[in-house]
C-alpha cells in the first residue's frame, strides 16, 4: 500500500483494493448511542453491533475477506478426517514458516490452552516480553506465574524507539540464575505487544531471546497473532532488512522459535488459529489436546470453508503491498491525533492507534478506570467502538487487591481492507473534539465486576452525571449533525 503525495504537498495512505461488496452502517444520535452504552454496562464489548458505527473494536476475525478468499471457500473438502482442506493450509503454513507439524485449533486462544495445557503445571514461571490477557489467565488457572521481561523503554508513553516490544535478556539470565531452569516450561515471545500500543521486536532481540533460550535448555514459543505488523516494522525500521523480503524475513523470524502459535483471526484474515513446530517430539506432546478439546487433528474446531480462506488469505497478509495497509492507516491516525495535542502512543505500532487515557484523563484516578470512561466517551461523542486496555482488563489478587495497569489506553483497532480513508478521519475529528471537552469526562465503577476475564461482560456505572453533560456539550457544539 503506498503513501502518495498530492498536488497540495499532503501524503495519505492509498488503498490498494477497490470495495465490490458492502455492508450498509448505521450512525445513531448521540441520545440513542447515549442508550446503548447505558445498557452496555459502558462496558463496548457488549454493545450490539446494529448500534455500531464504525467497530474498531479490534481486528480479530473482522479483516475483510477478498474475492480470491470467497472464491477459495467453494473448494473445501468437509471430510471429518482426512480432509485435503487441512493438508493445503498445513502446506502454506510449512512454506511460510519452514515447520513440518501443524495442530489447528479455532482460535488463537484455543492454542495457548493448549500450550499451557501442555507443559505449564503448579510453581511453574512463564517470562515473556508482555502479557497478553487470555494468555495469562491460562498459565494462572494451570498455577503457573507470568514474569513480564520487557525492556524498561516499552512502557515508555512517548518515545521515537522503534521496538519498544523488545525482551530483556540481561533479565532472562537474572531470572534463569534465581529460579532455575527447570522451573520455566518456556519463554513466550509476543509479535506486535497488543497492551503496550502493538510495539514490535526487532529480529535481532528474537535473536538474543532465543541463544540465551536454548543455552539454558528451555523452549522458546513465539506469539505470531500479529505477526504481519511486526513483519512490516522489521523490515521498515530495522536496517538490515531493508531490502529483505517479507517472506525471507518471516522465515527467518521462524527459525529462531520452537513452537509458533497463531490466531488466523488477525495472521491469515480468517477465523482459526493453530500451532507449528519442527520438532517432532513437541508435536507429540501437544497434539493429544486437539481432540480433547477442540476436534479432530484434521480440522480443529475450524469450519473448512474458513480454513480454505486462511490458506490463500496468509498469503494476502504477506503480500507487499497489503501488508503496509494497517500500519500506514494507524501512522496517520496516530501523527494526525498528536499533532493535534491528543496524547497517544509513539511511535505508531500495529493493530490499531493507542490514545493515552491516563493523560486525556489526568483527572480520573486509575481506580475509576479511565481508559475505560475514555473508550465509554468516545463511543457517545462517535458511534466509534473501541476497547479500553487498561486496569479493567487485569485481574484482581485473590486477596481482592486491585492491579493498576502500566498503561491506560484505549484502542482504536484498524481492520484491513474494511474502512476508508474518510471513516477513519471521522473517528479523528471526534476524538480531538472530546480531548477539547475531556474535562466533562468521569470515571466508572463496578455494578457486576466477573472474577475471570471481567473485562470481557462485566458491568459499570457512571460516578456522577458526566455521561449527561457529554451529551449536552455535543448537541450545543454540532446541533442536529450526528
Amino acid at each position: 500500500m503506498p503513501k502518495v503525495t498530492y498536488f497540495s504537498g499532503e501524503t495519505f495512505p492509498l488503498e490498494m483494493h477497490k470495495v465490490r461488496i458492502i455492508q450498509k452502517l448505521t450512525l445513531l444520535p448521540v441520545e440513542e448511542r447515549l442508550r446503548a452504552v447505558e445498557e452496555s454496562g459502558y462496558n463496548t464489548f457488549l454493545l450490539q453491533n446494529k448500534d455500531v458505527f464504525l467497530d474498531m473494536l479490534t481486528d480479530s476475525g473482522v479483516n475483510a475477506m477478498s474475492d480470491r478468499q470467497q472464491a477459495a471457500m467453494l473448494l473445501a473438502d468437509d471430510a471429518y478426517a482426512g480432509s485435503a482442506t487441512f493438508y493445503r493450509l498445513q502446506d502454506k503454513l510449512t512454506e511460510l514458516f519452514g515447520k513440518k507439524y501443524f495442530l489447528p485449533a479455532h482460535q488463537g486462544r484455543a492454542a495457548e490452552h493448549i500450550l499451557c495445557k501442555a507443559y505449564v503445571k503448579p510453581g511453574d514461571i512463564v517470562p515473556c516480553n508482555y502479557h497478553f490477557t487470555t494468555w495469562k489467565a491460562h498459565v494462572v488457572e494451570l498455577g503457573g506465574r507470568v514474569v513480564e521481561l520487557l525492556k524498561p523503554e516499552g512502557l515508555e508513553v512517548t518515545s521515537t524507539n522503534p521496538f519498544k516490544g523488545n525482551f530483556d535478556t540481561a533479565a532472562l539470565e537474572a531470572l534463569v540464575a534465581k529460579e532455575g531452569a527447570d522451573k520455566i516450561p518456556y519463554v513466550r515471545m509476543e509479535a506486535g505487544t497488543n497492551l503496550i500500543g502493538g510495539q514490535p521486536f526487532s529480529l535481532a532481540n528474537l535473536k538474543e531471546v532465543s541463544a540465551t533460550c536454548h543455552k539454558h535448555g528451555i523452549k522458546l514459543v513465539l506469539d505470531a497473532s500479529l505477526l504481519a505488523d511486526n513483519l512490516h516494522f522489521i523490515k521498515t525500521r530495522e536496517a538490515e532488512y531493508a531490502d529483505a523480503s517479507i517472506a525471507d524475513i518471516a522465515l527467518e523470524i521462524a527459525a529462531t522459535s520452537d513452537i509458533i502459535y497463531f490466531s488466523a483471526r488477525k495472521l491469515g484474515f480468517g477465523r482459526g488459529g493453530g500451532i507449528v513446530t519442527d520438532d517432532e517430539e513437541l508435536y507429540k506432546q501437544m497434539r493429544g489436546f486437539v481432540p480433547m478439546y477442540e476436534g479432530f487433528l484434521t480440522y480443529g474446531g475450524m469450519s473448512v470453508r474458513e480454513m480454505e480462506a486462511i490458506t490463500v488469505g496468509l498469503d494476502e497478509t504477506l503480500d507487499e503491498d497489503m501488508i503496509t495497509q494497517g500500519p500506514q492507516f494507524i501512522e496517520h491516525m496516530v501523527k494526525t491525533l498528536d499533532a493535534a495535542g491528543v496524547p497517544v502512543i509513539t511511535p505508531p505500532g500495529g493493530l490499531g492507534a493507542h490514545v493515552d487515557a491516563m493523560r486525556f484523563l489526568d483527572h480520573i484516578p486509575q481506580s475509576q478506570y479511565p481508559a475505560a470512561a475514555l473508550n465509554s466517551a468516545i463511543f457517545i461523542a462517535s458511534g466509534v467502538r473501541g476497547m479500553e486496555r487498561g486496569t479493567m482488563s487485569e485481574q484482581r489478587e485473590p486477596d481482592g487487591t486491585e492491579i493498576a495497569a502500566d498503561m491506560e489506553l484505549v484502542r482504536l483497532a484498524v481492520p484491513r481492507r474494511v474502512f476508508t480513508l474518510s471513516q477513519v478521519n471521522y473517528a479523528i475529528d471526534r476524538v480531538m473534539w472530546l480531548h477539547a471537552n475531556r474535562r466533562i469526562v468521569g470515571g466508572l465503577t463496578w455494578v457486576e465486576e466477573p472474577e475471570i476475564l471481567r473485562f470481557f461482560y462485566g458491568r459499570l456505572a457512571p460516578i456522577g452525571d458526566w455521561h449527561h453533560e457529554l451529551v449536552a456539550k455535543f448537541r450545543a457544539d454540532f446541533g442536529d449533525s450526528l
